[in-house]
């Protein structure tokens, strides 16, 4: 006689579901808040993306009520150390799709704190994934834009690293520093990356990139993101990436960009604005006990 199965339910908990998302392994716990608001400090969010203790995650996500009538939602975006960004590119290609697939729309409005980010679906990749282009928006290229400490060129920052040079400083909704440099796998990101994100050049902290040119139009790309460390794809930083590419002379204006999770594609136009393409999906749906919000035990 088979042994009598587990009852998983806990009446005692009060669940609030979500959905774990990646794009290129750049991975999301997201939490629907538009309909039921969820109460979340800088530790109930490190404790929900905590690996071994939570769910594990990145980022953060969570859809709002927007305040503007043109967007379909508000994204509040959390670093898994709890601290609020302002934008997340691959973050918010995945919320983009699961609003589509929510309302059947081909293109959706997104409010974020760095402004309105419209998406819409793209091309499916040649391995059949689905992929979403959205519009990052302006990159911002002045000191006070990054922010930086003090005024200085973001083309040529004062940053000289032994053999990495000078790099480049831009915003893309959250700073970013990109060195370029003959080999990017040779660099001990992991070692310089925790220093460089805390130096004290950079108020807010920053993203630290490290790109090679591979070919035309083509650059590596590994990224060091505050709050996270290395993650497999950081689509902010691709786009700073390419941006910093393209002011220093390196690129055109259309850059394929290979990061450890797989391909982005961006595209710096004539109007400033910078547009991001790539996969995103879905790795499965849950639900946590809402006491891991307040410390309890589970």
């Amino acid at each position: 006689m088979p042994p009598n199965p587990v009852t998983l339910y806990n009446p005692a908990m009060t669940e609030r579901p979500f959905i774990k998302m990646h794009g290129l392994g750049n991975d999301f716990v997201v939490i629907d808040a538009r309909a039921e608001p969820i109460a979340l400090d800088d530790a109930a969010a490190q404790r929900i993306a905590d690996r071994r203790r939570g769910i594990g995650c990145d980022q953060l996500l969570i859809l709002e009520p927007p305040s503007n009538g043109r967007a379909q939602a508000f994204l509040r975006i959390r670093n898994n150390e709890g601290f609020e960004a302002g934008a997340c590119g691959n973050g918010t290609r995945c919320a983009a799709a699961l609003l589509m697939a929510e309302s059947g729309a081909e293109r959706v409005t997104i409010e974020t704190r760095a402004g309105l980010l419209v998406a819409e679906r793209a091309a499916a990749a040649a391995d059949g994934a689905d992929q979403v282009t959205v519009d990052m928006g302006r990159p911002g290229l002045a000191w006070q834009e990054v922010p930086l400490a003090r005024e200085m060129d973001t083309l040529h920052l004062e940053l000289t690293l032994g053999p990495l040079g000078d790099p480049v400083a831009l915003s893309m909704g959250v700073p970013h520093v990109v060195f370029f440099v003959d080999d990017a796998e040779a660099v001990d990101l992991a070692a310089l990356g925790p220093a460089l994100e805390h130096d004290g050049l950079f108020p807010e902290r920053a993203n630290i990139g490290v790109a090679s040119l591979t070919g035309p139009d083509r650059l590596r790309l590994r990224v060091w993101e505050r709050g996270a460390g290395l993650t497999l794809a950081c689509g902010t930083g691709a786009c700073a990436a390419a941006v910093a590419a393209h002011r220093r002379g390196l690129t055109g204006r259309r850059v394929a960009l290979e990061l450890d999770g797989g391909a982005l594609s961006i595209a710096w136009g004539e109007d400033d604005r910078v547009l991001m393409t790539g996969p995103v999906a879905t790795s499965f749906a849950g639900a946590f006990d809402e006491r891991l919000l307040e410390g309890a035990a589970a």
